[in-house]
Protein backbone atom coordinates (compact mmCIF):
# COMPACT_ATOMS: atom_id res chain seq x y z
CA UNK A 1 0.00 0.00 0.00
CA UNK A 2 1.03 3.56 -0.91
CA UNK A 3 0.01 6.70 1.14
CA UNK A 4 0.27 9.97 -0.44
CA UNK A 5 2.25 12.53 1.11
CA UNK A 6 -0.41 15.24 1.80
CA UNK A 7 -2.14 12.07 3.56
CA UNK A 8 0.66 11.34 5.65
CA UNK A 9 1.00 15.28 6.34
CA UNK A 10 -2.49 15.84 7.67
CA UNK A 11 -2.55 12.27 9.25
CA UNK A 12 0.95 13.50 11.44
CA UNK A 13 -1.16 16.28 12.14
CA UNK A 14 -4.83 14.61 13.08
CA UNK A 15 -2.45 12.01 15.42
CA UNK A 16 0.21 14.63 16.73
CA UNK A 17 -1.81 17.89 17.48
CA UNK A 18 0.28 19.82 19.67
CA UNK A 19 3.05 17.79 19.81
CA UNK A 20 3.92 18.95 16.50
CA UNK A 21 6.89 21.94 16.73
CA UNK A 22 7.12 21.56 13.36
CA UNK A 23 5.77 20.13 10.27
CA UNK A 24 7.39 21.30 6.82
CA UNK A 25 7.63 19.52 3.23
CA UNK A 26 11.31 19.76 1.41
CA UNK A 27 12.79 18.18 -1.56
CA UNK A 28 9.52 15.84 -1.20
CA UNK A 29 9.83 14.95 2.13
CA UNK A 30 8.21 15.57 5.26
CA UNK A 31 10.10 16.81 8.27
CA UNK A 32 8.54 16.39 11.87
CA UNK A 33 9.76 18.29 14.85
CA UNK A 34 8.86 17.40 18.55
CA UNK A 35 10.55 18.70 21.78
CA UNK A 36 12.72 16.12 23.64
CA UNK A 37 9.82 15.26 26.26
CA UNK A 38 7.70 14.10 23.33
CA UNK A 39 10.11 11.83 21.67
CA UNK A 40 9.74 8.37 22.85
CA UNK A 41 5.64 9.01 22.61
CA UNK A 42 6.14 10.00 19.32
CA UNK A 43 8.44 7.19 18.17
CA UNK A 44 6.44 4.37 19.15
CA UNK A 45 3.21 5.47 17.47
CA UNK A 46 5.12 6.10 14.23
CA UNK A 47 6.49 2.62 14.75
CA UNK A 48 3.64 0.76 15.86
CA UNK A 49 0.33 2.79 14.23
CA UNK A 50 -1.07 1.00 10.96
CA UNK A 51 -1.77 4.45 9.12
CA UNK A 52 2.74 5.10 9.86
CA UNK A 53 4.56 1.71 9.91
CA UNK A 54 7.86 3.50 10.35
CA UNK A 55 9.44 -0.02 11.30
CA UNK A 56 12.92 0.90 9.93
CA UNK A 57 15.10 3.62 11.52
CA UNK A 58 17.85 3.86 8.21
CA UNK A 59 20.00 6.77 10.12
CA UNK A 60 20.59 8.85 12.97
CA UNK A 61 22.93 11.64 12.99
CA UNK A 62 24.15 14.98 15.25
CA UNK A 63 23.42 18.37 14.09
CA UNK A 64 25.61 21.14 15.46
CA UNK A 65 23.50 24.14 14.36
CA UNK A 66 26.78 26.48 15.55
CA UNK A 67 26.78 30.12 13.24
CA UNK A 68 24.01 28.41 11.40
CA UNK A 69 23.17 30.69 8.74
CA UNK A 70 26.32 32.94 9.16
CA UNK A 71 27.83 33.13 5.58
CA UNK A 72 31.20 34.71 7.47
CA UNK A 73 32.46 33.09 10.53
CA UNK A 74 35.52 34.77 12.86
CA UNK A 75 38.48 32.24 12.10
CA UNK A 76 42.16 33.16 12.76
CA UNK A 77 42.84 34.32 9.54
CA UNK A 78 42.13 33.57 5.65
CA UNK A 79 42.72 36.24 3.08
CA UNK A 80 41.71 40.35 3.60
CA UNK A 81 38.43 39.62 1.76
CA UNK A 82 37.85 36.50 3.51
CA UNK A 83 35.65 33.98 2.09
CA UNK A 84 32.14 32.47 2.28
CA UNK A 85 31.89 29.28 4.32
CA UNK A 86 28.56 28.96 5.23
CA UNK A 87 25.42 29.92 4.00
CA UNK A 88 23.21 33.35 4.01
CA UNK A 89 19.63 32.43 4.89
CA UNK A 90 18.34 35.47 3.04
CA UNK A 91 20.22 34.55 -0.53
CA UNK A 92 20.18 30.92 -0.75
CA UNK A 93 17.97 29.02 -3.11
CA UNK A 94 18.95 26.09 -2.23
CA UNK A 95 18.49 25.41 1.32
CA UNK A 96 15.19 25.38 3.40
CA UNK A 97 15.46 27.46 6.20
CA UNK A 98 11.98 27.11 7.64
CA UNK A 99 12.36 24.41 10.14
CA UNK A 100 15.34 25.67 11.42
CA UNK A 101 16.54 27.20 14.79
CA UNK A 102 16.54 31.26 15.57
CA UNK A 103 18.85 32.89 14.21
CA UNK A 104 22.86 32.69 15.19
CA UNK A 105 24.46 34.71 18.40
CA UNK A 106 21.04 34.24 20.18
CA UNK A 107 20.02 31.58 23.38
CA UNK A 108 18.29 29.53 20.90
CA UNK A 109 18.89 25.65 20.56
CA UNK A 110 22.12 24.72 18.92
CA UNK A 111 22.19 20.92 19.00
CA UNK A 112 19.44 18.75 16.78
CA UNK A 113 19.15 14.73 16.33
CA UNK A 114 17.64 13.85 13.60
CA UNK A 115 15.91 10.52 12.38
CA UNK A 116 15.51 8.75 8.86
CA UNK A 117 12.52 6.68 9.20
CA UNK A 118 11.39 4.15 6.63
CA UNK A 119 8.01 2.37 5.95
CA UNK A 120 7.71 -0.20 3.45
CA UNK A 121 4.37 -1.16 4.12
CA UNK A 122 3.41 2.69 3.23
CA UNK A 123 6.02 3.12 0.86
CA UNK A 124 7.04 6.63 2.65
CA UNK A 125 10.07 8.25 4.41
CA UNK A 126 9.74 10.78 7.05
CA UNK A 127 12.20 12.91 8.73
CA UNK A 128 12.12 12.86 12.31
CA UNK A 129 13.86 16.21 14.21
CA UNK A 130 14.15 16.97 18.13
CA UNK A 131 16.21 20.18 19.28
CA UNK A 132 18.38 19.94 22.56
CA UNK A 133 17.14 22.72 24.95
CA UNK A 134 20.90 22.50 26.76
CA UNK A 135 23.65 23.70 24.78
CA UNK A 136 26.03 23.35 27.33
CA UNK A 137 25.34 19.43 28.02
CA UNK A 138 22.99 18.15 25.26
CA UNK A 139 20.78 15.72 25.65
CA UNK A 140 17.96 13.34 24.19
CA UNK A 141 15.74 10.47 25.07
CA UNK A 142 17.28 7.31 23.58
CA UNK A 143 15.50 5.09 21.23
CA UNK A 144 17.70 2.33 20.75
CA UNK A 145 14.24 0.42 22.70
CA UNK A 146 12.09 1.30 19.98
CA UNK A 147 14.65 0.81 16.83
CA UNK A 148 17.63 -1.47 18.19
CA UNK A 149 19.74 -0.11 15.28
CA UNK A 150 19.77 3.17 16.68
CA UNK A 151 22.26 1.95 19.44
CA UNK A 152 25.89 2.20 17.82
CA UNK A 153 24.43 5.54 15.85
CA UNK A 154 23.52 7.14 18.81
CA UNK A 155 26.83 5.89 20.40
CA UNK A 156 28.21 7.56 17.32
CA UNK A 157 26.65 10.97 17.89
CA UNK A 158 28.04 10.84 21.40
CA UNK A 159 30.71 10.22 20.20
CA UNK A 160 31.42 13.17 17.32
CA UNK A 161 28.99 15.46 19.15
CA UNK A 162 28.88 15.32 22.34
CA UNK A 163 24.70 14.39 22.69
CA UNK A 164 23.85 12.60 25.99
CA UNK A 165 21.09 10.02 25.21
CA UNK A 166 19.01 9.27 28.32
CA UNK A 167 18.31 5.19 28.75
CA UNK A 168 21.06 3.91 26.15
CA UNK A 169 22.78 0.83 27.95
CA UNK A 170 25.91 1.41 26.83
CA UNK A 171 26.89 4.66 25.57
CA UNK A 172 30.49 4.67 25.00
CA UNK A 173 32.76 6.66 22.27
CA UNK A 174 32.81 4.27 18.88
CA UNK A 175 34.72 5.98 16.83
CA UNK A 176 37.77 7.74 18.74
CA UNK A 177 39.85 6.52 21.16
CA UNK A 178 38.40 6.17 24.73
CA UNK A 179 41.00 9.13 26.24
CA UNK A 180 39.75 11.67 23.39
CA UNK A 181 39.85 15.06 24.54
CA UNK A 182 36.62 17.19 22.76
CA UNK A 183 34.20 16.40 20.04
CA UNK A 184 35.45 16.52 16.77
CA UNK A 185 32.23 17.61 14.82
CA UNK A 186 31.54 20.18 16.86
CA UNK A 187 31.62 23.53 14.60
CA UNK A 188 34.17 24.93 17.29
CA UNK A 189 36.46 22.16 17.31
CA UNK A 190 39.72 23.07 16.05
CA UNK A 191 41.25 21.59 12.92
CA UNK A 192 44.52 20.73 14.94
CA UNK A 193 42.54 18.87 17.52
CA UNK A 194 43.30 19.50 21.46
CA UNK A 195 45.98 17.20 21.96
CA UNK A 196 48.30 14.83 19.96
CA UNK A 197 49.36 11.43 21.20
CA UNK A 198 51.69 8.80 20.06
CA UNK A 199 53.61 5.97 21.34
CA UNK A 200 56.27 6.09 23.62
CA UNK A 201 58.52 3.13 23.25
CA UNK A 202 60.32 3.95 27.11
CA UNK A 203 56.79 3.77 28.82
CA UNK A 204 55.52 1.22 26.31
CA UNK A 205 52.43 2.88 25.96
CA UNK A 206 50.22 5.16 24.25
CA UNK A 207 50.81 9.10 25.66
CA UNK A 208 48.95 12.07 25.14
CA UNK A 209 51.00 15.77 24.81
CA UNK A 210 49.99 19.17 23.52
CA UNK A 211 49.37 19.64 19.96
CA UNK A 212 52.59 20.55 17.91
CA UNK A 213 51.69 21.87 14.57
CA UNK A 214 51.11 25.40 14.03
CA UNK A 215 46.90 26.41 14.08
CA UNK A 216 45.52 26.71 10.47
CA UNK A 217 42.42 27.59 8.92
CA UNK A 218 40.46 26.46 5.75
CA UNK A 219 42.07 28.73 2.97
CA UNK A 220 40.23 29.78 -0.19
CA UNK A 221 40.73 27.38 -3.38
CA UNK A 222 43.23 29.32 -6.08
CA UNK A 223 44.17 28.25 -9.42
CA UNK A 224 47.92 27.81 -9.83
CA UNK A 225 50.06 27.13 -13.38
CA UNK A 226 50.45 23.61 -13.96
CA UNK A 227 53.39 23.07 -16.59
CA UNK A 228 51.74 19.92 -18.16
CA UNK A 229 49.15 22.60 -20.00
CA UNK A 230 51.95 25.00 -20.59
CA UNK A 231 52.25 25.80 -24.42
CA UNK A 232 48.92 26.77 -25.74
CA UNK A 233 48.28 30.12 -24.39
CA UNK A 234 50.08 29.13 -20.71
CA UNK A 235 46.62 28.77 -19.95
CA UNK A 236 45.52 28.18 -16.27
CA UNK A 237 44.81 24.59 -14.75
Amino acid sequence: MTISQATLHQTLHDSFGSKVSQLVENCGELTLTVVPDDLIEVALKLRDTAEFHFAQLIDLCGVDYLHFGVDEWSTQSATTEGFGRGVNPATSAFFSFHDAPTVPGNKGARFAVVYHLLSVTNNQRLRLKVFCRDDEFPRVPSVAGIWTVANWYEREAFDLFGIMFDGHPDLRRLLTDYGFVGHPFRKDFPLIGHVEMRYDPEQMRVIYEPVSIEPRVLVPKVIRRDNRYAGEGDQDA
